[in-house]
């Protein structure tokens, strides 16, 4: 089997429960982008992959004619064709809710850094000046959550305990959280925050006429998919006043691209999509990704997104 998560090796605790469950491990770190051809590569002969990110589109796959199962380590699994996947029989997994505590409060660090401008300090003090520009207070605020899975779910105590008032886009139901349609969140909210998956209803869902219904003092936190985000409406609303800012931990290439118009836009903040790279969920989502990929190669999936297992 394939193990192409990066802060997972041979001799940890991971390749210990795989090979104890009879299977032969082979690494393919992936870090920052690779070709196809090498992916296809690294597929050569494999039954079974832990993967993190890789694109595993369908010329990739049917390139892997031996492949059964593949378990992302993660929530998110837009960067596999699940289609074609099922087309050849391989059951593709995912790990619903394994970081949901990490984004969580990863999206309140975003939120305060945000409402703060701690950031644009920090820059400030490292160029040799002392900004002092107002900040603002979360409490008394509303925090608009686009998507109610297992992250904004895990926001939805941290925001009450700031004093946020909570909306959220789903039709799903929770408690302290009140239910909205996509305008009037966009409308009534001081804070946007992302946590829907990447299809093809959501790809460019924040577009301009989404930032033009915003609060001009409005920030925008994203720590689902960069595509989700229309970028270049996103830095005419922020360059226009449409909207005050936002803080990213996804964009639509990663990395960053140099030529991104992302890049030097004061009030835009782009992180390293960290939200769910914490010790604890990294630990929980080894381990877990190895336990669900074992049972789906015994047909006893328990997270199969494309109907195969």
């Amino acid at each position: 089997m394939l193990v192409t998560a990066d802060y997972l090796r041979p001799g940890d605790e991971v390749d210990e429960y795989l090979r104890g469950a009879g299977l032969e491990t082979v690494y393919s770190p992936m870090i920052g982008k690779r070709d196809p051809s090498q992916l296809v590569a690294a597929l050569d002969g494999i039954d079974a992959a832990l993967v993190a990110n890789e694109p595993l589109t369908a010329g990739v796959l049917a390139r892997a004619p031996k492949l059964r199962v593949i378990v992302r380590t993660g929530v998110g699994y837009d960067s596999i064709d699940v289609e074609a996947a099922a087309r050849q029989g391989i059951s593709v997994s995912n790990l619903p809710g394994v970081n949901a505590n990490a984004v969580a409060e990863y999206t309140f660090g975003l939120l305060l850094a945000g409402a703060r401008r701690l950031v644009q300090s920090a820059s400030g003090v490292a160029a040799g000046k002392w900004p002092r520009e107002d900040g603002h207070e979360l409490r008394g605020s509303t925090l608009g959550l686009i998507g109610y899975g297992a992250s904004a779910r895990a926001v939805v105590p941290l925001a009450r305990a700031f004093g946020m008032t909570v909306v959220c886009t789903s039709g799903l139901r929770g408690p302290d959280v009140r239910f909205v349609d996509l305008p009037e969140l966009l409308s009534t909210s001081d804070y946007v925050s992302v946590h829907t998956s990447l299809t093809d209803r959501t790809r460019g869902m924040l577009d301009a006429e989404a930032f033009k219904l915003m609060k001009p003092t409005a920030l925008l936190v994203n720590t689902a998919r960069g595509a989700i985000v229309d970028e270049d409406a996103l830095v005419a609303a922020v360059r226009s006043g449409e909207i005050a800012g936002a803080a990213l931990d996804v964009v639509c290439e990663e990395p960053l691209p140099d030529t991104s118009p992302l890049r030097g836009v004061d009030g835009i903040v782009v992180c390293s999509h960290l939200a769910g790279q914490t010790a604890e969920a990294r630990r929980a989502a080894g381990l877990r990704g190895a336990e669900e990929l074992v049972a789906a190669l015994d047909g006893r999936a328990r997270h199969v997104v494309n109907g195969e297992g």
